[in-house]
């Protein structure tokens, strides 16, 4: 089944292995005949801070308005980035500051505490790099940055269901590992990782 696939790349290089795996998602997506479309975070104009905080509005810049509308078109949104101090670079922090607002990704009702969640219908997934072994980050840290994206962004929004593959360690890794690891990514784009 054909789907409409954003990817975003939250890695500031354009010749990072993030990039890679991005790309070879892609190639595995489009195998199957769906459509992808990539946002890669450096490439857009933005200011990253949410300078009033959700006192008043501040208006979004077209690379803004644009990528909100990639991810209503989407069916299946992957997120690629690299685990830095136990979470997301500040680029993909101010991206979603910025972006996953209210009456775009929730809203609130009166008198009840849960949001709408207004991007139902749409799953996710992560593909993260990290230069510590994945079972580290996972056992030691708890994945901090991974369970605040998921749960607290991602399916906060309505996104569901919410996937996790980690690879690492990639400091210090062969070539031929990295290429079990994008036809690892290649394979899940055939699949859709959902």
């Amino acid at each position: 089944m054909s789907k409409n696939i954003l990817i975003i790349n939250g890695h500031p290089l354009h010749d990072s292995f993030c990039s890679a795996l991005g790309k070879a998602y892609c190639k595995g997506a489009e195998s199957r005949g769906s459509s992808c479309q990539t946002i890669v975070l450096s490439d857009l104009e933005f200011d990253p801070l949410l300078r009033h905080a959700y006192r008043r509005e501040q208006p979004l810049e077209s690379d803004l308005k644009k990528a909100q509308e990639l991810i209503r078109w989407s069916d299946h949104l992957i997120i690629v980035y690299p685990v830095w101090w136990g979470t997301i670079p500040a680029l993909l922090k101010g991206f979603i500051d910025r972006i996953f607002l209210p009456h775009f990704a929730f809203k609130y009702r009166k008198f009840f505490p849960l949001p709408v969640k207004l991007l139902r219908g749409r799953s996710a997934s992560l593909l993260i790099t990290l230069d510590s072994p994945p079972i580290i980050h996972s056992l030691i840290f708890k994945k901090p940055g991974i369970q605040s994206l998921k749960k607290s962004v991602l399916e906060f929004s309505g996104f569901r269901p919410v996937r996790v593959k980690m690879f690492g360690p990639v400091r210090n890794s062969s070539n031929a590992r990295r290429e079990k690891w994008l036809k690892k990514a290649r394979n899940l784009g055939r699949s859709h990782f959902i």
